[in-house]
């Protein structure tokens, strides 16, 4: 497996090293709930109520991966600043204190999910026609639920020791398990969204199965060992101080799709439930790519500040947001000119594709904006600036999309319209917000830091 080294060489090279595999195992990783999406769309007779009740579990999926981010996400930066400082010793503590928090909280939202899952439902906007089909799929979900914080919670410390290639088998693996397994499960033997759920849970399974054998082999620069093992209280709350940011934007994702659901139920009903999860659907592609960026243009931003190579970081910072417009605006034009197109990848009723299609120019205006948030949200997690983080996570989803959720629909009538209107201003306002401060504060510190260095290395 090839090691790549972020102190060497091109940085955009490194960064798109890393980035590449990266967006290949996000897309996979899509494929997990992306797929299960499309074969339930096209359940003969049932199709569109069964899309609509997939959309009430999105809340349950994005709190577990909250937690797989908190401390997946949380300890890779510092991981990868441990190996730029040459602590290995320190790196391999933060990896193996967060696998331990991963199989913790894995093993409390397990029991805690399907113990009240039945009132989470009906609180997420279930009505008594769609929650039959939500509670098949989501027990069946939760139980898996060590797999997916396993999965996606270790994989960033495969990426961060430089091997992205292997990160993104972890997921390929998986991904291409659920493809195979949906259509079994789902059509061949009638199991419906029980299927769906089934093949996603086995397929979660083998992409767990496969990082803890990387982490536990010998090709791994740091191993995931619990011999002997005490948590390091320590170093855990290092991880959950950094992580709680990628926490709260999954979280605050999880707030926003409950408000969407429960105020989309009482302005439309059922069907604007299924279009809702078409949109999310079609916005989890499109962001995918940026996404990847930002995660490659991390490590290496992590590394490289860790080992005090300011400019190298500067560029990084640089290019991760030059690549992130180029690509968010060519979505908006693609989604713009094309939206039927990508709602039937979901569903081909009529119905929902009429609903769908002015939602989905109402819900992707200006989805550049998002490219300001991506950059200086990861710039600050990279760099461990916690508080910047978690700020500006909560400003974009609790503060904004939240409110304006409630809000909207019962201004000047516009009903399901309103909701669909409060991502694009909150990609205005929060990714605008969190870009300047970034300019202005982490931007200009690296500046002076270079800058002392010249003038250290001139004597």
């Amino acid at each position: 497996m090839q090691q790549i080294d972020f102190s060497q060489g091109s940085i955009r090279r490194r960064i798109l090293a890393v980035a590449t595999p990266m967006l290949i195992a996000q897309l996979l990783n899509l494929l997990y709930n992306i797929v299960d999406r499309i074969y339930i769309g096209k359940i003969p007779g049932e199709g569109t109520l069964a899309l609509a009740s997939i959309g009430l579990c999105f809340p349950f999926v994005t709190l577990i991966t909250a937690f797989a981010n908190l401390f997946g996400l949380g300890g890779a930066p510092l991981c990868a600043m441990a190996r730029g400082k040459g602590n290995r010793e320190g790196a391999q503590g933060i990896m193996v204190n967060a696998g331990f928090m991963l199989l913790l909280s894995g093993a409390v939202l397990t029991v805690l999910g399907i113990a009240f899952h039945r009132p989470l439902l009906y609180l997420f906007g279930a009505s008594e026609v769609t929650y039959p089909y939500a509670s098949s799929y989501i027990v069946i979900y939760l139980i898996g639920t060590l797999c997916v914080m396993l999965s996606l919670g270790l994989n960033p410390y495969i990426n961060c020791q430089g091997f992205a290639r292997t990160g993104m088998l972890t997921v390929a693996l998986g991904a291409a398990a659920n493809i195979v397994l949906d259509p079994i499960f789902i059509f061949a033997l009638h199991l419906g969204v029980r299927g769906a759920a089934i093949a996603t849970v086995l397929s979660q399974f083998l992409s767990a199965a496969w990082v803890v054998k990387f982490l536990t082999g010998k090709k791994a620069e740091l191993k995931l060992d619990f011999r002997g093992f005490r948590p390091d209280w320590q170093c855990i709350q290092r991880i959950t101080v950094l992580g709680i940011a990628s926490f709260v934007m999954s979280f605050t994702d999880m707030l926003v799709q409950v408000a969407c659901n429960a105020t989309l139920r009482n302005f439309g009903g059922d069907i604007y439930i299924s279009v809702m999860t078409v949109l999310n659907s079609v916005r989890q592609i499109a962001q995918t790519p940026v996404l990847a960026i930002a995660d490659g243009a991390s490590t290496a931003i992590s590394y490289n500040y860790g080992a005090r190579l300011y400019k190298r970081t500067r560029d990084a910072i640089r290019f991760m947001t030059q690549i992130a417009i180029g690509y968010t605006m060519l979505v908006w034009i693609l989604v713009s000119l094309f939206p039927a197109l990508f709602i039937r990848i979901f569903n081909q009723d009529a119905e929902l594709v009429a609903a769908a299609v002015p939602a989905l120019h109402i819900y992707f205006f200006g989805f550049v904006m998002m490219a300001f948030q991506y950059s200086g949200q990861s710039t600050f997690k990279s760099l461990n600036r916690a508080g910047f983080a978690v700020f500006f996570s909560l400003l974009r989803k609790a503060f904004i999309v939240v409110p304006l959720t409630l809000v909207l629909p019962r201004v000047a009538g516009l009903g399901v319209n309103g909701v669909f209107a409060a991502e694009p201003i909150s990609n205005l306002i929060g990714g605008l917000a969190c870009y300047i401060t970034m300019r202005c504060t982490v931007m200009r510190e690296l500046e002076h830091r270079e800058s002392m260095q010249r003038g250290q290395a001139k004597k």
